[in-house]
């Protein structure tokens, strides 16, 4: 008999909750990613029940608990049960046994059920079907175990029955694949009918593509599924222009995943579009392309700019091909903990006003030139020279 261990297993308030539901009756059960991430030894953060107590039951007998019961997606059999654990406070979403009765491609209408194969059936993956008991006993109502052990990422039944479904389906299999599938393992049924109703993330809004993007680019592995999107045209429909080249060449040498230096990297025509992107993470990718146009040297960059983006441009520049000092890390690190030695105070009260800006940014740039080299001396004579220039052109 397949167990699941890990120390949240033991929570106090999971396994209050679980037996306040079962004292009663009811059968309460650990479903989904938790079960997944614990028998894959990956680390277990959320943590969702599955009951076939009604929605209505569950947040009553919380309550007579002392716990707190906030209907979050009550339509949809959804209450999120927050309880004392140890020191602080815990949610569970805990949802209704459920079978889907309509769909349209993003919104599903459900009845509620008794029966857990019902609940299975109408989950996205087989190894997202698994379910657990208090003590850690897995249960394989559709046989997923063999699929998780294999990593092996199968819809559930049909594929184009569950894609149709949600749409979504499609990034969720690429993003799935990424963290969890063996590369090459794939379920050709599963790439057909993600290549074959690509056209359905239309109806998706971009949010929701690009919080799937950010995941799947997060993976630390994500190479193989990044071809599977490309070969399948998925890549093209959600990303126009994206290249893969240039990233299978940073995935080769890049040190720890950057979803953002990774998306760069694929070289869409408009990722801020296709992606709906934050006006921060849009600015670190066009800062990026534009540096990258650009001969600028990587110590400057990481003193004025950011030591990140420093480094981002390294690895870039080294997925291009082109010719990076092998120190660059070391450069980049020196770079940054330089200051200026120098002050305004130290041209004040003779020097006031713009002319003051200017000789601060002259000593500055001469103090970048010299590779932090100049000494104080030699710096406020170049900021002197510069503001009593800028004194007389005024």
């Amino acid at each position: 008999m397949t167990r699941i261990e890990g120390d949240f297993l033991s929570s106090p308030g999971l396994q209050r909750l679980l037996s306040l539901l079962t004292d009663a009756g009811h059968q309460a059960l650990i479903v989904g990613g938790a079960v997944r991430n614990a028998l894959l030894g990956d680390d277990v953060s959320d943590v969702d029940l599955s009951t076939d107590a009604l929605p209505g039951r569950v947040a009553e007998l919380a309550k007579s608990a002392g716990m707190k019961a906030v209907p979050t997606g009550i339509d949809h059999g959804t209450v999120t049960i927050i309880t004392p654990d140890s020191d602080r406070w815990r949610s569970f979403e805990v949802t209704t046994f459920r079978r889907d009765v309509e769909t349209d491609g993003r919104f599903a209408v459900v009845s509620f059920s008794t029966d857990i194969a019902d609940d299975a059936r109408r989950r996205d993956f087989t190894m997202n079907a698994l379910y657990a008991t208090a003590d850690g006993r897995v249960l394989d109502p559709i046989g997923g175990l063999p699929d998780l052990m294999a990593r092996r990422l199968r819809f559930v039944g049909d594929a184009r029955a569950r894609i149709a479904e949600d749409y979504l389906r499609i990034l969720r299999f690429f993003r799935f694949h990424a963290w969890y599938g063996a590369a090459g393992a794939a379920d050709p049924e599963a790439v057909a009918a993600c290549a074959e109703l690509a056209h359905g993330l239309d109806r998706i809004s971009k949010e929701r593509i690009g919080d799937e993007m950010r995941k799947l680019l997060s993976a630390p592995a994500p190479g193989d599924a990044l071809h599977l999107m490309d070969v399948t045209g998925v890549l093209q429909h959600i990303l126009p222009g994206a290249k893969i080249e240039v990233l299978d060449s940073l995935l080769k040498i890049e040190d720890l995943p950057d979803w953002v230096l990774r998306l760069a990297t694929l070289q869409a025509d408009d990722p801020r579009q296709s992606m709906r992107l934050s006006n921060d993470t849009n600015e670190n990718i066009l800062h990026l392309q534009r540096l990258v146009a650009r001969d600028d040297d990587l110590e400057r960059i990481a003193y004025t700019c950011d030591k990140q983006l420093a480094r981002q441009l390294a690895l870039y520049r080294l997925a291009l091909g082109r010719d990076v000092p092998t120190d660059w890390n070391h450069q980049i690190d020196h770079a940054h903990s330089q200051k200026l030695p120098i002050s305004a105070a130290d041209l004040m009260p003779a020097m006031t006003g713009p002319a003051l800006g200017i000789a601060l940014r002259a000593a500055d740039e001469h103090w970048i030139e010299t590779g932090f080299q100049a000494n104080r001396d030699e710096l406020l004579a170049v900021a002197r020279a510069a503001g009593r220039q800028a004194g007389a052109e005024q």
